[in-house]
């Protein structure tokens, strides 16, 4: 890598400057969340192919290694020391974040909605997932109110789609995932002042895990 990409991605990059203690915390909550995201994966693929369908087993798998991917990667960001690694590991974090949110809509859109409804909703979340991505990729800073917008919608996009999972999604179900929502949404709130009081960013990742806590439990006994 030469000393000019070096510049470059030191001046399009910035690092936040957590504390070592706060960021000892992010990358023990998010490689907890890392593990539980293969418990996850297990546990969704062994109840689909007992239970459920193809659908259900792709489902499953989408959404276990969707947790692992976010948790891992956030894991890793916060557990390397700042340099050039850190700077990309950073963007890929971000991204990952989208893949998070797609990989969470999959069991709703393929099994609880199916047909034209689920079907147009899991291609347009997939597709804000892919744009998000690449627009992080290409300048992280630039679009990162854009990404935080992204980020919220395709969250809530779900809310369009109320009377169908009110339909065919069990009450307690549908608890868990607004629930779970609005555990994400608090935790966005939180990242946005994360960089201003020293831990809030590691609250953050603890209602990140909240939310996908929720959210699997909803998926496990309610979708599969």
């Amino acid at each position: 890598m030469t000393d000019i990409t070096r510049a470059k991605l030191t001046y399009k990059i910035p690092i936040p400057n957590y504390t070592f203690g706060e960021e000892l915390v992010n990358t023990l909550s998010h490689g907890i969340g890392a593990l539980l995201g293969i418990s996850a994966l297990v546990l969704c693929i062994v109840r689909a192919s007992l239970h459920g369908s193809g659908s259900a087993i792709a489902s499953g798998l989408v959404f276990g290694l969707s947790l692992i991917i976010l948790y891992a990667m956030s894991a890793t960001y916060h557990g390397v020391r700042p340099g050039i690694a850190k700077r990309i590991l950073r963007i890929c974090d971000h991204c990952t974040i989208f893949v998070l949110i797609a990989g969470s809509y999959t069991p709703f859109t393929l099994i609880t909605l199916h047909g034209r409804t689920g079907y147009t909703l899991f291609g347009i979340i997939w597709a804000m997932a892919v744009i998000g991505i690449l627009l992080n990729a290409i300048d992280l800073e630039r679009f990162k109110g854009i990404s935080m917008v992204c980020y919220l919608v395709m969250g809530w996009c779900v809310v369009f789609t109320f009377p169908e999972l009110r339909s065919n999604l069990q009450h307690a179900g549908l608890l868990l995932l607004i629930w779970g929502g609005i555990a994400y949404t608090v935790g966005a709130i939180i990242f946005g002042i994360g960089s201003k009081l020293k831990y809030m960013h590691s609250l953050w990742h603890f209602f990140v895990l909240a939310g996908s806590i929720l959210h699997f439990l909803c998926i496990y006994m309610y979708v599969l």
